[in-house]
């Protein structure tokens, strides 16, 4: 665990839980596995205090718990689970993309709550989406329900483990703490549910105190003490299946830009028969043949069998071998190849900076080092035409940056240097990990800056914020466009042109979060499939 990465899971812990949760998470993910009694202890917090913030990790799953056998308790971070909440913003928007709003908002409140029933979510999305529509209209809960079950059906949202039913026996105490278990069939299986009803809108004050009254007799009555029909069943965000979801459009997008738009058609109909079936850390897809393909295209491609064919040749023989023959039923078995896919990705990605940071003779170096493998300088110099100095001076300056590494082979024993051949070559795990690295610094440096710019402007943003109210309540209440005009101009010309600047600079940062989050999936991704491959 780098200290790069420690300093941005406690970024992220501050900013989206405050600074008591941060601290746990933080203490935990620097010290490992702990007891309850040391966190309360080394962090000096109340024990009240830290049961509540574990909670809160837990309930988001950024902390785990185990019963060890002298019958304490351990509580152990996440860290990777925490880095995820940079990537939050990406799975909502891709819900919103494939569901619609409706999608979106399901995936917002899971991510909020890090757990909730389906009844909750729904009844949660069906108010959200009434307050956004003109008066009159109301969200039904049963379209809310309806998106929720694709979603279940395509393996975006599943189910949380449960506590698994016992015979009650009166004498035995409980255990320090539940097993969850879950089994593998029910991971995907909705409940049963008639939920009947639709969104309700917030009430205005007045209502809300005649309302107070009727509240309050309905809890007397205990009709709130009726659990839901599927309390205890709990969802959460499936963050494999987005990742899974990511690493297609990758793939897609970058056959498009190699080939054309017709192939990467194919090669997306052949990820989205395979999605469900194929686990998101397979190192290939299920093998498809070319009749079950040309059977699933889209219905706008009106291409002939002879014509898929072919495409599907041309894909199998391209030299990134995104795409592999496995064999010859059924006009043809072909499968996509996810860890070279990757690999190629992550490629490109290196070879993109490289040529940012050092131009485009470096990376014309980095290209050679890569379909060479190794290589003298003499035999840099030559292939890349490039003069000795400058060709010096370039490898030199990848190599100080670990884009390039220098690999020694000796003739004689003793080492001697000019009696050792210098090989430059380029490791494109270690590469991509040095890098990964620098993007974890990226981020946490500009979530600080971000930081610092709204600490810098909090007087004026808390300004702006009571007028925006004050101007809202006038409007509520039909006040004339002088008084309105009268209220705008309490914020001076000079205070809305600083304000500007900073909604832009605010905007910029996060439009460059998104973008490092994206280049670390990519290296990510690549890394996790190098190490697991056999």
């Amino acid at each position: 665990m780098s200290q790069a990465e420690i300093k941005l899971c406690s970024l992220l812990l501050q900013e989206h839980f405050g600074e008591i949760v941060e601290k746990i998470g933080t203490y935990l993910i620097r010290t490992g596995t702990q007891p309850l009694r040391m966190i309360v202890n080394d962090t000096g917090l109340l024990l009240d205090q830290v049961k509540k913030a574990l909670c809160v990790l837990i309930q988001h799953n950024l902390v785990t718990y185990q019963l060890q056998k002298r019958g304490f308790v351990e509580y152990e971070a996440q860290c990777k689970r925490v880095l995820r909440i940079l990537r939050y913003p990406r799975y909502i928007y891709t819900a919103k993309t494939l569901y619609n709003d409706t999608g979106e908002l399901i995936v917002e409140e899971l991510l909020l709550n890090g757990k909730m029933t389906m009844s909750a979510v729904v009844r949660k999305v069906a108010d959200r989406l009434t307050e956004t529509m003109e008066d009159g209209k109301t969200m039904d809960y049963t379209d809310v329900s309806n998106t929720f079950v694709r979603l279940v059906d395509t393996h975006f949202v599943q189910r949380c483990p449960l506590i698994p039913e016992t015979p009650e026996t009166p004498d035995a105490p409980p255990p320090p703490a539940p097993m969850l278990v879950i089994n593998e069939k029910d991971m995907y299986v909705v409940p049963r549910l008639n939920l009947i009803g639709k969104g309700k809108r917030r009430r205005s004050c007045d209502e809300e105190e005649n309302g107070e009254h009727k509240a309050k007799k309905q809890k007397q009555g205990g009709e709130s003490s009726e659990p839901p029909p599927d309390d205890g069943i709990y969802w959460q965000v499936n963050i494999d299946r987005f990742h899974q979801h990511f690493r297609d459009q990758g793939i897609v997008s970058a056959v498009a830009n190699r080939m054309d738009q017709t192939s990467s058609e194919i090669v997306r109909t052949m990820l989205r028969m395979s999605e469900v079936t194929t686990s998101s850390s397979a190192p290939y897809t299920q093998p498809l043949s070319s009749n079950e393909i040309f059977r699933s295209l889209p219905a706008g491609y009106n291409i002939v069998k002879q014509v898929l064919d072919q495409y599907l040749t041309l894909l199998a023989d391209d030299p990134l071998e995104f795409v592999g023959k496995s064999g010859d039923s059924g006009g043809g078995m072909y499968t996509v190849n996810l860890h070279k896919a990757l690999a190629s990705l992550a490629t490109a990605t290196l070879e993109s900076i490289v040529e940012e940071r050092f131009g485009s003779r470096c990376a014309r170096i980095f290209r050679l080092l890569l379909r060479k493998k190794h290589l003298e300088q003499k035999q840099v110099e030559d292939f890349a035409m490039i003069p000795a100095k400058e060709a010096k001076d370039m490898l030199y300056k990848m190599l100080s940056e670990n884009f390039v590494s220098l690999q020694e082979i000796p003739k004689t024993p003793d080492h001697a240097p000019s009696r050792t051949f210098y090989l430059y070559t380029v490791n494109i795990l270690s590469s991509a990990r040095m890098l990964l690295h620098r993007c974890y610094k990226s981020v946490a440096n500009l979530i600080e800056r971000r930081q610092y710019e709204t600490k810098e402007n909090k007087r004026l943003l808390e300004k702006s914020q009571r007028v925006e109210a004050i101007l809202a309540s006038m409007q509520a209440t039909g006040a004339e466009d002088a008084q309105l005009q009268e209220i705008e101009e309490m914020i001076t010309v000079p205070e809305r042109q600083q304000l500007e600047n900073l909604r832009r600079n605010v905007n910029k940062i996060d439009a460059s979060e998104n973008q490092v989050d994206e280049t670390i999936f990519v290296l990510e991704s690549f890394i996790e499939s190098t190490m697991k491959k056999p």
